[in-house]
């Protein structure tokens, strides 16, 4: 034992046998076993499009896994615990982690610049590669994806109407999306964190000259400073990747409507002004 009693002291790692596997413990069979293209007779391509895209899906529970926690650091405890559906009596208000909210957020963007990054990878099929699959997509589609949804509505841009739009929810599906509407955004617990330093939030107006006075008074406002800049380069990167996934399907397939029936990149290309901060970037008019 340990000279506080916590522990082995002589656990030999190497020796252990057979407890616990690098496979096992990744589930990597299982994982492995997820890539299983469609087309016959087989296209090369068609297992890159998959993995980048399972990939992606990962990426995007890792993202909703880190922002969600990064709005709860950002509420009192009390409210990110009713946020996740947590009952018990309201404790005594205790100290916001800003620090926390911070530190997770830098590991967003990395994230995210990774998931810009993935698109050259992409980029490698040529347009005639992908065309030899593409059809096989009908009618799934990127629109599909919940977990992207999630990230939206997570950060700020909830959308009601895409759950109703959306029929091939499944009850699960949409019982998430529903809860993601419900609860705080990562705005609305920042605009929360604001109040609680005393500062005035009725309204879209008393938000912007509260985030002018805190511009203009760092030596006292320092963190709430720099964690809405953490916010709005989060809100940059979703839009760089946008921007550049618009530019991905068009060099793929022009202005060809998308396999779910939407009108393809010019619906994509409509999306790519959307801010999920926009205060923040007005308060530039303002300094």
């Amino acid at each position: 034992m340990t000279a506080d009693g916590g522990g082995p002291t002589d656990r030999s790692f190497g020796e252990e046998g057979g407890l616990l596997t690098y496979g096992s413990y990744l589930r990597l069979p299982g994982l492995l076993d997820q890539q299983a293209p469609q087309v016959v007779p087989p296209v090369h391509d068609e297992l890159l499009f998959i993995t980048v895209h399972q990939a992606y899906e990962l990426w995007f529970k890792q993202l909703l896994h880190e922002l969600t926690a990064v709005r709860d650091a950002m509420l009192a405890p009390a409210d990110a615990g009713v946020a996740r559906g947590v009952s018990g009596s309201r404790p005594p208000e205790p100290a916001r982690q800003t620090w926390r909210a911070r530190q997770l957020l830098h590991r967003t963007h990395v994230i995210e610049r990774l998931l810009v990054s993935q698109i050259d990878v992409l980029e490698t099929m040529t347009p005639q590669d992908f065309l030899e699959f593409r059809s096989a997509l009908a009618p799934a589609s990127g629109f599909q994806s919940v977990q992207f949804r999630e990230l939206e509505f997570l950060s700020g841009a909830k959308d009601p109407d895409f759950v109703r739009r959306f029929r091939s929810l499944t009850e699960a599906e949409r019982d998430r999306l529903a809860r993601r509407l419900a609860e705080p955004s990562l705005w609305d617990a920042y605009v929360d964190l604001l109040a609680s330093h005393g500062l005035p939030v009725a309204d879209d107006k008393q938000i912007l000259a509260a985030l002018v006075s805190i511009a203009r008074d760092r030596p006292h406002h320092d963190d709430l400073w720099q964690l809405a800049e953490d916010l709005l380069t989060h809100d940059e990167l979703a839009g760089l990747w946008r921007a550049r996934h618009v530019q991905m399907v068009e060099r793929q397939i022009g202005t060809k409507s998308g396999t779910g029936g939407s009108t393809g990149a010019p619906y994509l290309r409509r999306r790519v002004p959307m801010r999920y901060y926009p205060l923040l970037w007005e308060l530039r008019d303002s300094l």
